[in-house]
């Protein structure tokens, strides 16, 4: 059972902010301030704006902390809040944490390269390697709360995030533990990661037109726009849930795993992996393909994975396939990268919370190979009692989340 959601992205520093701006159809993207960009080929991406650390941590604390750690705490803090669920003596052995990140303290880790470059190896920071490593995360969000369950990470790119929600979902349903922390967290807006995926030609170079760049499912993409953020769900078990009067969001029902076995970056374009994650998850949930009312699609705006998607949603739903509503909310928020199937897994829950689809902004021009209702432009009101995840990363990673309306019996 989901509880409670926290979070920290481009469009808001919290849930209604962020919710507001993805079914107004509003583009958190926007020319990088962190940077000088004057060398890159591409010059944009979705910050985190306004964001201040001391408002969530210490002073001290939050200098010996990566930005993908601090962000985290600040979502954990929210959906913590929303949830109810204090920590005390007498549950914090039996709560546990799992947070995904795909890339970690990229940010530490150039900076600190440079203070070695410059100044010499007896300047490198002995915080380097603890705020650099990706299970800091979860770590430093243990630490902040007081929980003493399991405190893991789940590192599998763009994955991450629902990869950690579904080990959480797994734990809890065996007993192992009574509630998670659960979510991903990313934050690697720097010279040497817009660099790397520039020379992986991923990036849109599209920085005349910020808000316009992130177009998935549109025939003009032309590669992803990265982001960062971090989103946290707050799992319980029913009993433990119910026990303390918790007011219960929805309930996770399914999640599946699967690998291309491919390439190391690109996706089989007949998408198999993919779709064989989406089966996976639909039976393990005890559902069949109709009960879908809506997907959250990966949807990176890159040609290969969109046309890679619509393929494996068909493969999987067949003929229903062009009768569900599907939407990319990377169009608004950009690729989050290790939080991508976190915060895209809160919005599914936040549809069926509230009847309403977030649109695929951005897609004027539809790609004839993608050709489902991807709810182009424009925020839908509908009845959804069952919404799907699809998040994909590099290494061939496939993870699939189902949510549903929870109802008390």
């Amino acid at each position: 059972m989901v509880t409670g959601i926290g979070m920290v992205n481009p469009l808001g520093l919290d849930t209604s902010t962020t919710w507001e701006g993805l079914i107004s159809g509003k583009s958190g993207i926007d020319y990088i301030t962190s940077f000088d960009t004057e060398q890159f080929n591409t010059k944009i991406a979705g910050e985190i704006k306004d964001f201040i650390p001391t408002d969530y941590v210490n002073r001290k604390d939050a200098r010996h902390m990566d930005r993908f750690a601090q962000i985290a705490v600040a979502a954990s803090r929210e959906a913590m809040k929303q949830s109810g669920l204090e920590i005390v003596d007498s549950n914090q052995d039996n709560i546990g944490v799992i947070i995904g990140s795909g890339i970690g303290g990229l940010n530490t880790l150039f900076k600190q390269t440079k203070v070695l470059l410059d100044r010499g190896p007896q300047k490198v920071s002995p915080f380097l390697i603890p705020m650099m490593i990706t299970d800091m995360a979860a770590s430093q969000v243990s630490i902040a709360l007081g929980i003493k369950g399991p405190n893991l990470c789940v590192t599998s790119a763009c994955s991450s995030g629902s990869d950690a929600i579904g080990a959480a979902f797994e734990l809890i349903k065996r007993g192992d533990i009574q509630a998670m922390i659960a979510g991903g967290s990313e934050s690697t807006i720097n010279e040497v990661c817009i660099s790397a995926f520039n020379a992986l030609n991923a990036l849109s170079t599209r920085n005349n037109e910020p808000q316009l760049a992130s177009r998935p499912f549109d025939a003009e993409r032309e590669g992803f726009v990265i982001g960062e953020g971090s989103c946290i769900l707050v799992l319980e078990n029913l009993l433990h849930a119910q026990k303390r009067g918790a007011n219960i969001l929805a309930e996770v029902v399914g999640y599946g795993a699967s690998a291309d076995a491919y390439h190391i970056t690109q996706p089989i374009e007949s998408g198999a992996g993919a779709a064989r994650a989406m089966e996976i998850t639909l039976q393990k949930a005890g559902l069949v393909p109709s009960d879908i009312n809506y997907i959250n699609a990966h949807g990176t705006s890159t040609q290969l994975n969109d046309r890679m998607e619509t393929n494996a949603i068909k493969a999987v739903f067949g003929d229903y396939a062009s009768n569900i509503a599907i939407s990319s909310t990377k169009s608004m928020t950009g690729h989050l990268i290790g939080c991508a199937g976190a915060i895209e897994a809160a919005i599914c829950i936040l549809v069926i919370l509230n009847g309403i689809i977030p649109p695929t902004i951005n897609l004027t021009h539809p790609d004839p190979e993608c050709d489902l209702d991807y709810v182009p432009n424009t925020a839908r009101q509908a009845k959804v009692v069952t919404a799907q995840t699809n998040s994909f990363g590099f290494g061939g990673h496939n993870s699939v989340l189902i949510f549903q309306q929870y109802n008390e019996a």
